[in-house]
Formats: C-alpha cells, sequence, structure tokens
C-alpha cells in the first residue's frame, strides 16, 4: 500500500446480521457484490468481519465465523487484487483468511485475545492492524492521548518482538472502544499528536464511520450520520489519518481527493 498519496480508503463489509449499521450487513454471494462495488467506488482495501464488536456483541463462535468469511474471500479473491483485511480475534480464523487470500489481520485485541494470533501473522507475513480498546472513561482529562500512544507504541514493540515486521504494522487509536464521548472528541482533537508519536513508525487508520458519538453530537439515528461522518474523517485526514475505515466509500473518495488537493503545494506560478 502507498501512503505517499491521499489517505487509503478501507471499505467495511459486514458478513454478519448484528453489526450496529444494517446497511453494512451482507452475506455470501451479497458480501462479494458489495466489496466488488466499494473497489469501483474508489476502495484501497475491503475489510470483512464475521463478528460484530458493537457494544453488547454477542461472540461468535469459531466455527461460524470461518463459515461467513472464508467463501466470501475466496470467492473475491477470484476477482479482484484488491488488499483484503479480515477483521477477527481469532488465530485460526486468521490463518484460513490469509489461506485464503487475506493480507492483514484487523485485531481489536492487538494480537492479544488469542495467544497464536501474533505466531500466525508472523509466520504467515501478514499486516496487521493494532487497536487501543481498553476502558479510559475513568481517567482524567488531557491525559487519554498519551495512554493511546502509549499502547500503540508498545503493542507495535510487542508485534516487532513476536516476529512481524515493523513495516506491515497499522496502528488504530480505536475511537468508540472503552472510550465515551469526551474520550472520542479528545482521541480526535489530539489525532496530530498521535500522528507524530505513531505515525512515524506506523500507518494511522481511523474508524468513526456512523459510530454513537457522532449521533450524541448531531442528534441523527445511525441511518443518518453520513455527513457527521464525513466532517470527522475529513478533520482525521487532516490531522494525520493514513487510512480511514468507512460505509460509504464513493462520498470518502470525493472528500480524500478534495482534501489531498487542498495540501498539496500548487505548481510554481499558480
Amino acid at each position: 500500500m502507498d501512503f505517499s498519496g491521499p489517505a487509503l480508503i478501507m471499505a467495511i463489509v459486514n458478513c454478519n446480521e448484528d453489526s450496529f449499521y444494517p446497511p453494512s450487513r451482507a452475506l455470501r454471494d451479497e458480501a462479494v457484490r458489495r466489496a466488488l462495488s466499494a473497489e469501483e467506488e474508489g476502495a484501497s482495501i475491503v475489510d470483512f468481519g464475521g463478528e460484530s464488536t458493537r457494544p453488547g456483541f454477542v461472540p461468535v463462535r469459531e466455527e461460524d465465523e470461518l463459515r461467513r468469511v472464508i467463501p466470501v474471500i475466496e470467492a473475491f479473491r477470484k476477482r479482484s487484487s484488491l488488499p483484503v483485511s479480515v477483521d477477527t480475534r481469532k488465530a485460526k480464523v486468521a490463518r484460513e483468511a490469509l489461506a485464503a487470500g487475506a493480507d492483514i489481520i484487523n485485531d481489536i485485541s492487538s494480537l492479544t485475545d488469542d495467544p497464536l494470533m501474533a505466531e500466525v501473522c508472523a509466520e504467515t507475513g501478514a499486516a496487521v492492524v493494532l487497536m487501543h480498546s481498553r476502558d479510559i472513561t475513568k481517567m482524567p482529562a488531557g491525559t487519554l492521548a498519551g495512554e493511546v500512544g502509549a499502547f500503540l507504541k508498545a503493542a507495535g514493540e510487542r508485534a516487532i518482538a513476536a516476529g512481524i515486521q515493523k513495516g506491515k504494522i497499522i496502528v488504530d487509536p480505536g475511537i468508540g472502544f472503552g472510550k465515551d464521548l469526551r474520550g472520542n472528541l479528545e482521541i480526535l482533537r489530539r489525532l496530530p499528536y498521535l500522528a507524530e508519536i505513531c505515525g512515524k513508525d506506523y500507518p494511522l487508520l481511523v474508524g468513526l464511520s456512523r459510530k454513537s458519538f457522532i449521533g450524541e453530537i448531531t442528534g441523527q439515528d445511525v441511518l443518518e450520520r453520513l455527513p457527521g461522518t464525513l466532517a470527522a474523517n475529513g478533520a482525521a485526514i487532516m490531522d494525520g489519518a493514513d487510512i480511514i475505515r468507512v460505509h460509504d466509500v464513493k462520498e470518502h473518495r470525493d472528500l480524500v481527493k478534495m482534501l489531498y488537493a487542498l495540501r498539496r503545494e500548487p505548481p510554481q506560478g499558480q
């Protein structure tokens, strides 16, 4: 993946029936169709997930997660060479997904929920997304970005120690995970700090699409949160995000193009 140009768009395709944004749910052939459509609309990565991690989610059995995602990855890979990410916390799912053609393991636990996950990623040469998900709602204001930054740096070091190549590590501050409205806003406001202390070592991914904190601010339900999502992702890109994980690819494609044009130095004489 090339991070020298505009921010990359990771398209969400939820291969389950429980994700918090109902239009993102798609099974089997429909999931493949959604992924191909996302590629046409401008996605740089497709992220398949067989287990919802919404607040209060019910864990999915390993065999059910495999049944949901592996056929989709295999079918998509036959029709596309786009990088494929798999949102999973399970080492067996990761191993079989990588064998089916996936490239990235997006683990909300930063490789800690399954003791074999780091080994699988190291052995297969997979790229990984390491996310902050600790509960920081009780921490004092002004300390949250420091906690998130320290966690992500330590997670990256653990991954490298386990044999994962530094160039294949992506970090995610975990908007909405263990954070209330105050925490989400503080992390987003301090994103330049996180980009400075983590981004020089690892690409920075931000996933905030249609999340509840946007609804708290705008008063809109999940179906009406696209404008708020675009505003928040625009700020994140300007403050250093390298990848944005989104439900709405086409709209974010135009956002990314416009922001990149605004940030570039104009040619001499213009």
